[in-house]
C-alpha cells in the first residue's frame, strides 16, 4: 500500500445532542454530529473529498473505488457519477463497495491492490448516517468522506508495513433494504464479541511487521460500536498519548467514512518515520500498519482535519435537521414540482453537467458558460479550448433570495450571477450560506451537489458557496 495523497470533507452543518435531546425530553448527550446539508449526499460529499486529495496531482487515469453505507443509487454505479464530476479518465474502471460500514476498510485495500498491480487508483469512503428519532445512529452518527491516492508513480507519504484481517459472523448491527434505521444488539455482547478479534488483528500484524506495540506512534480505532472501540483501545498496550481522537464528540461516527476520516487525522499530524496502526471494527477486525515518509512535508500548507472543523459551521434546529432526511415530511412549496431529469440531454452534456467544463474561444479569448462552438463576441467556429473550471473562484455580481421557490424546508432559493476570475459569467445556485450574509463581491468558490430528486433520479450540477478560506481573504484583497 502506498498512499500519495489524501483528502477529507466533513460538512459544516452541525447538530448538537443537546438540541436533539430538548426536542425529544431525552437525554443525548453532549457535542454535536456533522449534517450533510439538504443539496448533499454521499456522492457529493466524496467528490469534495476526493477533489482535495486530488490537489496538486495530475493524475488522471484512476480507478475509483467508492465505499458507503447509503448509496443515492442500487442497481447503478455511483461510482462512475463522482468520476464523472472529477473529471477522470473514461478508460478507467469505477466500482462501488457499499452496504456495510466494512466496505470502507474493503475499498482501500481494493485501491491498494490496484496501486501494487500497476494501475493508479482513488479510494472515496463517503457515508450518511440517518436512523429514527433518538435512535443511536441519529444521535452518535455523523456525515463525512474522507478520499486516499493510491500511485505506483508519485513519492508515497505512508507506505503499508503490514495488515491483518479477521471475521466473524455475529450479529451486533444491521438493517433489512429499505429501512433508514440500523438495529443494535445490546452493547456488552459487541464488546465481547470484538475485543478478542481487535487483539488477535494487531498481533497479527505487528508480528508480520517485526514491531512491538511500543513502536505504534499513532493509533486509529474505527467503528460504529462506541463502547467496544473504547474497550480496545485500552487493551493494546499502546500508550495513551499515542490514540487519535476519534471525533465522535464533534463529527460523530460517519459509518463506513470513519475509518478514512480519521487515518487522514493521524497523517495529520504523523511526522515521517512514524507508525500509524489503523484498527476498523466491523463484522471482524482490520488491522493496517503504515510508516510515514519524508514525502509527507509536501502536505504542508493543505487544509487538514482539524482546520475543517475549527472552521465556519452553523447549527440546526431540530426540525431542519429531520426534515433534511427524510424523517418529517414538511407540506411542500406552492409550485409545481420540478420535471425529471432526462437521461439523452445528460448524457450529450456530461462534461459540463459533471464536470463543468467551459470552452475558450482561441480567436477572442472569450470564455464560454456552459461550452459553445460559436463565439458570441467574434463569431468563430468550432475554435474552441476546453477549460474545467470546477476549482475555478469568482463574485457575486448580483443575486436574489426566492421563499417561493421549489427548494429545501427552510431553506430559500438563492440565485447569483457570478463573474468568473479569468472571464466568464453564469447564473447559478447559492448553498451553504445565510440569506442575510450575501453581498455583491463576496468571494465564491463551486461545489458539486444535488439540486433535486424526482421519480429516484437524481439531478446532480455545480453551485456557487462562499470561500471561508484563505482563497478568499486573497480574492477580497
Amino acid at each position: 500500500m502506498r498512499i500519495t495523497s489524501y483528502g477529507v470533507y466533513v460538512p459544516p452543518w452541525r447538530i448538537h445532542r443537546e438540541t436533539i435531546g430538548r426536542a425529544l425530553g431525552v437525554r443525548a448527550g453532549t457535542g454535536a454530529r456533522a449534517v450533510a446539508a439538504h443539496d448533499e449526499d454521499t456522492t457529493s460529499l466524496g467528490v469534495e473529498a476526493a477533489r482535495k486529495a486530488l490537489v496538486g496531482t495530475a493524475v488522471r487515469d484512476l480507478e475509483l473505488w467508492f465505499a458507503t453505507t447509503a448509496p443515492a443509487y442500487a442497481d447503478k454505479t455511483n461510482a462512475v457519477g463522482a468520476h464523472a464530476a472529477l473529471s477522470l479518465d473514461g478508460d478507467c474502471a469505477a466500482y462501488d463497495v457499499v452496504g456495510s460500514v466494512r466496505s470502507g476498510f474493503g475499498a482501500l485495500r481494493a485501491a491498494a491492490d490496484a496501486a501494487h498491480a500497476g494501475r493508479a487508483a482513488l479510494a472515496v469512503l463517503s457515508d450518511i448516517r440517518t436512523g429514527l428519532p433518538g435512535s443511536p445512529d441519529e444521535v452518535n452518527g455523523g456525515d463525512a468522506a474522507a478520499a486516499f491516492v493510491f500511485s505506483p508513480g508519485d513519492p508515497p507519504i505512508a507506505t503499508q508495513l503490514a495488515a491483518a484481517s479477521v471475521s466473524r459472523e455475529f450479529l451486533d448491527r444491521w438493517r433489512v433494504p429499505g429501512e433508514i434505521a440500523s438495529h443494535v444488539w445490546e452493547e456488552r455482547f459487541g464488546e465481547t464479541a470484538y475485543v478478542p478479534l481487535a487483539q488477535q488483528a494487531v498481533q497479527r500484524a505487528l508480528a508480520q511487521a517485526c514491531l512491538e506495540p511500543s513502536a505504534i506512534d499513532h493509533l486509529v480505532v474505527a467503528g460504529p460500536h462506541v463502547r467496544a472501540t473504547s474497550a480496545v483501545t485500552g487493551k493494546l498496550g499502546v500508550g495513551m498519548q499515542a490514540v487519535v481522537d476519534n471525533l465522535a464528540d464533534r463529527i460523530g461516527v460517519p459509518g463506513a467514512a470513519q475509518v478514512g476520516v480519521l487515518l487522514a487525522a493521524a497523517l495529520d499530524r504523523a511526522g515521517p518515520d512514524q507508525v500509524i496502526c489503523v484498527l476498523a471494527l466491523a463484522d471482524g477486525a482490520d488491522c493496517l500498519l503504515l510508516r510515514t515518509t519524508d514525502a509527507l512535508a509536501s502536505r504542508a500548507g493543505m487544509p487538514t482535519v482539524e482546520e475543517q472543523l475549527a472552521g465556519w459551521s452553523r447549527a440546526l434546529s431540530y426540525h431542519m435537521f429531520t426534515s433534511w432526511r427524510g424523517v418529517l415530511r414538511n407540506t411542500p412549496p406552492r409550485r409545481p414540482d420540478p420535471d425529471r431529469p432526462a437521461a439523452p440531454p445528460s448524457l450529450r452534456s456530461m462534461r459540463w453537467k459533471f464536470a463543468f467544463e467551459a470552452s475558450r474561444c482561441t480567436a477572442c479569448g472569450t470564455r464560454h458558460l456552459p461550452p459553445e462552438r460559436v463565439c458570441m463576441i467574434c463569431r468563430a467556429i468550432d475554435q474552441m479550448t476546453v477549460e474545467p473550471l470546477a476549482d475555478a473562484t469568482g463574485v457575486v455580481a448580483t443575486f436574489t433570495v426566492d421563499r417561493l421557490a421549489y427548494s429545501a424546508p427552510g431553506v430559500p432559493l438563492i440565485a447569483a450571477v457570478v463573474d468568473f476570475d479569468g472571464g466568464g459569467r453564469y447564473a447559478c445556485e447559492l448553498t451553504d450560506v445565510d440569506p442575510d450574509e450575501i453581498r455583491i463581491g463576496m468571494p465564491v468558490e463551486m461545489t458539486f451537489r444535488r439540486f433535486y430528486t424526482v421519480d429516484g433520479v437524481h439531478d446532480y450540477f455545480w453551485k456557487a458557496r462562499p470561500l471561508r478560506t484563505s482563497r478568499a481573504r486573497s480574492a477580497a484583497a
